[in-house]
């Protein structure tokens, strides 16, 4: 049974985030790293580019897969595990 029409809305957004390659490799790293930066996750992909890295990095983060953490300047990213082990348990095997 569907439990609740919000709950079917987030599950569509993180899966549609994750469908994305680029996104799903992102969202695998984070789960090996956590509190990465932005040029962190640019340096270990090696080929996107930065206004591509922030799009699927704001994707992530609006499912609400992705928490995310000011510090100055920088903006630290974390996978959020809660989230993470509704929709996608795969991720923190």
């Amino acid at each position: 049974m569907v439990e609740d029409n919000a709950d079917v809305r987030q599950a569509v957004k993180v899966y549609k985030a994750l469908g994305e390659p680029t996104r799903l490799k992102i969202a695998l790293l984070l789960t090996e790293e956590r509190n990465l930066c932005c040029s962190d996750i640019m340096g270990k992909l090696e080929s996107v580019a930065g206004s591509t890295l922030s799009h699927h990095l704001k994707q992530l983060t609006d499912c609400g897969l992705l928490d995310l953490r000011k510090d100055g300047t920088y903006i630290f990213y974390s996978v959020n595990r809660e989230i993470a082990q509704k929709y996608a348990p795969f991720l923190l095997e």
